[in-house]
């Protein structure tokens, strides 16, 4: 099959899919279709990378950014609080409810006065905003589950299929090289080996968790098709994350599985206890045997990798040798640019990664920024927790990948922004839901077109 032929097939497949998919809402709404292309940038290339820039990492690069991005990322953002502002969202209920989020957001944006970029840090701060209103998009809609499901499937017809055919048959899109060795990474529709394999795991996690809710009514023929077409994508999700070569994914996918198989089985329904209690144990029994025992040297060994998890525990100790301020830290997100980004090149090559979520928000802000990402976790634990209780479908995904989170952020940085974060958030937020009076259309359609309601403040 020519490159053509394969690019033409895959337009088709995923017009099909949103035309003739099992699963498809026939009343979702089209404001769900911001996020949609917000995450889809986020979990793939830059606006400016896809119409042609260079993928590098230049320190220039990084601190002047795009203009281009800054624009495509302005109207989603715009166009997000043009749909919570029509739902006549309950800003400050939100806040209250979700103190913890509020008080790590509000300690970053105030971090951009001590940064030594404090332009960069606030202009990156409002960015990952962007993360945080497309999440209220979603879940403040009507049916918020429909929501999410229809996001998360959209997103994966469109990243998946486009990963494979990038690998198979555009190579100088989806194939990088080391520099220093030339073996080949495939990267897909992302930007490294890495990324490509936290796309598969948010797509593999989704569609399990999508089987896993419809199995009570697999009998009937609309999901019976539905879990079918879950399997397929299941099935080319693994076949990516086995090229992409990251053993933290595919470690955590199997996890983020059991979990979901665990509060979905007749065992898990009659211990609802047991399995609040083993996630957040398993961590901490985990952390145990790492410390105490060198448990992840030992594990990679077996696996036949670098016992140094391929250089990290060198890159940790380099950054931490920096000395940055350990109770306010840079400033967020401020850390890899000027003079420090030129001595970390210097000591580790190229990276603009600490390669540990909590190392990562310990650079930026400090122990107290640390703190607050920990007081929101356990929140959001306990959050998801009340909404297993009320068996709410959200809260096995969002339990799910609250649990990835933790393990997948000891060897990568993934709170703030990216899929596993956003995933999480899905399950761990407090939302207060009221939809207005059905309002003009504004943007071409792009608000919610369904009667008003009002209902009270819900757990999800």
């Amino acid at each position: 099959m020519s490159p053509s032929v394969a690019l033409i097939f895959a337009i088709v497949l995923f017009a099909g899919l949103l035309r003739y998919d099992p699963a498809r809402e026939a009343k979702s709404s089209l404001a769900l279709w911001v996020p949609v292309i917000w995450m889809f940038i986020s979990s793939s290339r830059l606006p400016s990378q896809w119409l042609g820039g260079e993928m590098d990492q230049a320190a220039q690069a990084m601190e002047e950014g795009n203009s281009l991005d800054r624009a495509i990322y302005s109207a989603l953002m715009a166009l997000a609080l043009a749909v919570l502002l029509s739902r006549s969202f309950k800003w400050g209920e939100f806040i209250r409810r979700n103190s913890a989020l509020s008080a790590f957001l509000g300690f970053a944006l105030l971090s951009a006065a001590w940064s030594d970029f404090p332009l960069i840090a606030l202009k990156r701060w409002v960015r990952d905003l962007g993360d945080y209103l497309v999440i209220l998009v979603i879940l403040s809609d009507p049916r918020p589950m429909e929501a999410v499901r229809t996001v998360l499937r959209h997103l994966c017809y469109l990243l998946i299929p486009l990963s494979i055919l990038f690998i198979k048959y555009y190579p100088e899109l989806g194939i990088h090289y080391s520099y220093w060795t030339g073996a080949p990474e495939y990267v897909g529709v992302a930007t490294s080996k890495n990324t490509l394999g936290n796309l598969c795991l948010v797509s593999g996690l989704t569609f399990f968790w999508d089987t896993a809710t419809r199995w009570p009514n697999r009998k009937l023929r609309r999901t019976k098709q539905a879990i079918l077409l879950n399997v397929a994508f299941l099935v080319m999700s693994m076949w990516l994350l086995h090229f992409s070569h990251s053993a933290t994914s595919s470690v955590c996918l199997a996890l983020g599985c059991l979990v979901i198989l665990g509060i979905h089985s007749k065992w898990g329904n009659r211990h609802l206890g047991t399995m609040k209690v083993l996630m957040p144990a398993s961590f901490f029994v985990y952390l145990i045997l790492d410390f105490g025992f060198d448990m992840n040297a030992q594990f990679a060994q077996g696996l036949g990798r670098d016992p140094n998890l391929t250089g990290r525990t060198e890159i940790w100790k380099n950054l931490l040798s920096l000395h940055t301020n350990p109770i306010l830290g840079t400033g967020y997100e401020t850390f890899w640019l000027g003079p420090r980004l030129t001595r970390i090149w210097q000591l580790c090559g190229e990276i603009n990664e600490a390669h540990n979520g909590y190392l990562d928000i310990y650079l930026n802000l400090g122990l107290i920024g640390l703190f607050l990402l920990l007081a929101f976790l356990i929140s959001g634990y306990r959050t998801a927790c009340r909404g297993l209780d009320r068996h709410s479908g959200l809260a096995s995904l969002g339990l799910a990948a609250w649990t990835m989170l933790l393990f997948y952020s000891v060897t990568e940085a993934a709170f703030k922004n990216g899929m596993i974060w956003m995933t999480c958030l899905f399950g761990v937020l407090v939302i207060p839901v009221s939809t207005a009076r059905r309002a003009a259309p504004v943007a071409k359609g792009l608000l919610d077109e369904s009667p008003a309601r009002v209902r009270e403040p819900v757990n999800l």
